[in-house]
């Protein structure tokens, strides 16, 4: 039965049904490019499904004629119509495994199409050549007398059994990548845009940046956009994985995709189509998910020694019980299949992307999106962790909380200082500019300005310059502080930042600026330190201020007054200790840092993840987050080295039974059960990686 699948990646909508419909594959359309997420697994899941009945139908069919019920229809030898009934299996049903085996040669490599393209074709000719030999070569055949042991029911189930194996690991992966199939089914058909004054409902992928559109209660908010008109609550836990609506108001964000909960809103789309925060989510979970992690690659390397040991290893065998210990053809022979089918390490092939595929999938769902397998396996081996402040411990959105005048009045020091941040993006000049804003203050406009970064911003008004910023900036400028230390260090015992404000080269003011703690910061923290992690916290603040914030959390590790350019520095100082560190910041601002670390981790990208330098991504401005990315990269490891177990384990225990170990106490393997084993390796590999579903969050 076809199943429903989206399509969106054609733009034409005419040539995406006609792609769908040729394949068989019921239709309908939406703006997400899914259509190679799903149209190609289920042809090929299609396919396989087929060709493994197909297999497994006649491998059972030859097991009935030859050990139960022989035939010899129109005059022909049973022999003879195994042949033509394994045939088909060895060459339909087996030909990807020759061709995985064709392009591994032309790579100079051997993998598991290798042994079982090996293993089954030596079982197929040899029984060829006995199914004939009387026919063929009755000379010999008569004088060597008949041997009457063929295989072509154990190529037969061998192929069907493994393909089999590979059918249900389909089945069950499909399961596992439901994460992506649900982020894509979250995406809304159609969107209610107005325009020339009229409301009219169109396709969601038809929406426009600039569009304004409508989102009743209950509806899903068609794409990213702003909130121009209405307030209400939005349920945004399908992309943020918080539980609680979010509170929307003019001027705030919204996610498309999310639920409008409360009242109508009007939305001006700002992102559509790719750009969404919803695509980019679910291309970074592909991403991941098809990335190769270190220890997958150790696996892959591996397995390219694994193969040839085991080619030789069978070999080895059959010469030694045929040549030395002068047992029957037909048994070395068995051997010798045996080893080759028994020792194929498929599961070996899916041990770690399956884990990797639902360990992505698991932190989508809360909200953290890794960029690739590697860092799913790097984050829980990490030892330090550095948190920036601004923004990220803090709020970033600073309040002025006192006005200290120096010979001159609060008001003219708020003035002075605001028209030297007028225009400013620095969260500290935004507190100014809003404090002089509910004072009523008038900004003039000052004839140029200059920002240095990390120290302060200067500005030219009435000839005369307005400096604006902290002690680094006012030695630099040669305007002495001594006089007012006492004053400033009591402030920033307070945990307030404190901007210095001069005029014509004297200090007529100090501003002292705080920031709040975002909340569950000190929580995280307490986890993380529990976890055994060396915790720090980075920033441009003096020192004072900052070990007052640092200890309002629970950091004992603080680097203070660091330059923004410096903040990567730090953090190459720790790594030269044989640290492995996380550094968390707030986004684009900390891009170096979070480059140089050993895992970046951007901490409340919202709607810009694609903007984002971090290996991991934080939707939330949760840093509880920070604690389950850690938890869930230790909980997908731990899955990667048990399914790496169990996939070896099939191989390297049965391996010597394939070979004859045990015959002297009458036990051989027959290729049939090294098949089932073999399939059951990656039933089991696939099964325990599905267990990561069932995953929650350490701290909540």
């Amino acid at each position: 039965m076809a199943k429903d699948v989206i399509c969106g990646m054609y733009v034409d909508e005419s040539k995406a049904k006609f792609k769908a419909e040729q394949d068989g594959i019921k239709y309908h359309f939406c703006s997400s490019n899914c259509l190679d997420a799903f149209l190609k697994p289920e042809k090929e899941k299609r396919n396989l499904k087929y060709l493994t009945f197909f297999s497994l139908g006649l491998g059972i069919l030859t097991a009935v004629f030859e050990y139960i019920y022989r035939i010899s229809w129109f005059g022909v030898p049973n022999y003879i119509w195994l042949f033509i009934l394994a045939t088909p299996v060895q060459f339909i049903g087996g030909w990807r495994f020759y061709k995985g085996a064709v392009d591994a040669i032309k790579a100079k490599q051997a993998n598991m199409d290798s042994l079982i393209a090996i293993g089954t074709t030596a079982a197929w000719i040899y029984s060829t050549v006995i199914a004939f030999q009387g026919i063929l070569w009755p000379t010999i055949f008569q004088a060597t007398g008949a041997i009457t042991e063929v295989y072509f029911t154990e190529s037969g189930l061998i192929i069907g059994f493994i393909m089999l194996g590979k059918y249900l690991e389909h089945l069950v992966k499909g399961r596992a990548s439901q994460s992506i199939r649900k982020l894509i089914d979250l995406q809304p058909k159609l969107a209610t845009v107005i325009r020339n004054k009229k409301e009219m409902q169109i396709p969601v992928e038809q929406v426009k940046v600039n569009d304004i559109f409508i989102v009743k209660p209950g509806e899903k908010i068609a794409v990213d956009g702003v909130v121009v008109e209405g307030h209400s609550s939005v349920d945004q836990s399908m992309i943020t994985g918080e539980s609680i609506p979010a509170g929307k108001k003019i001027g705030d964000e919204v996610i498309g995709a999310t639920i409008n909960k409360g009242s109508l809103l009007k939305v001006k789309a700002t992102k559509v189509g790719e750009a969404t925060t919803l695509a980019q989510i679910v291309k970074m979970v592909k991403e991941a998910i098809a990335s190769r992690a270190p220890m997958q690659r150790l696996a892959d390397a591996v397995s390219s020694y694994f193969v040839p040991i085991v080619i030789l290893i069978s070999v080895l065998s059959f010469a030694f019980w045929y040549f030395i210990m002068g047992l029957q053809f037909p048994l070395a022979m068995t051997m010798l299949i045996s080893v080759l089918i028994i020792a194929c390490p498929c599961a070996l092939g899916i041990a770690t992307p399956s884990a990797i595929m639902i360990g992505a999938g698991k932190g989508a769902q809360n909200g953290i999106l890794v960029k690739s397998g590697e860092f799913l396996e790097r984050t829980h081996k990490i030892t330090s962790i550095i948190f920036d402040k601004t923004g990220t411990l803090t709020k970033g959105e600073p309040s002025v909380t006192d006005i200290v005048p120096i010979g001159s009045t609060e008001k003219n020091v708020l003035e002075l200082a605001a028209i030297a941040e007028k225009g400013s993006e620095h969260p500290l000049g935004q507190a100014i500019l809003k404090k002089a804003g509910e004072m009523k203050i008038k900004i003039a406009e000052a004839s140029s300005y200059q920002t240095i970064a990390g120290k302060g911003i200067k500005a030219n008004y009435k000839n005369k310059a307005i400096l604006a910023g902290n002690r680094l900036f006012m030695d630099d400028s040669k305007i002495q502080t001594n006089q007012i230390e006492n004053q400033i260090q009591k402030l920033e015992n307070e945990g307030k930042t404190v901007v210095i404000t001069a005029y014509d080269k004297k200090i007529i003011g100090l501003i002292a600026i705080a920031d709040t703690l975002k909340e569950f910061s000190k929580d995280a923290v307490a986890e993380l330190k529990q976890m055994g992690k060396e915790v720090w916290m980075i920033t441009g603040d003096n020192e004072r201020t900052a070990n007052a914030v640092a200890s309002q959390i629970g950091i004992e590790n603080v680097m203070a007054q660091v330059l923004p350019q410096d903040k990567a520095k730090k953090v190459k100082e720790l790594q030269g200790k044989r640290k492995i560190v996380a550094a968390v910041g707030d986004g684009i601002n900390d891009a170096p840092m979070l480059a140089q670390a050993d895992v970046g981790i951007a901490v409340g990208a919202g709607t810009d993840i694609a903007k984002e330098t971090g290996a991991i991504v934080l939707i939330k401005n949760d840093l509880r987050d920070v604690v389950t990315a850690i938890d869930l990269s230790k909980k997908t490891v731990s899955k990667m080295k048990q399914n790496l177990f169990w996939a070896f384990f099939y191989n390297v225990a049965l391996i010597p039974v394939a070979a004859g170990v045990l015959y002297p106490f009458g036990v051989l393997l027959n290729p049939i059960f090294a098949a089932i084993a073999m399939a059951s390796s990656s039933i089991t590999v696939v099964g325990n990686a599905m267990l990561l579903n069932a995953y929650k969050p350490r701290i909540s």
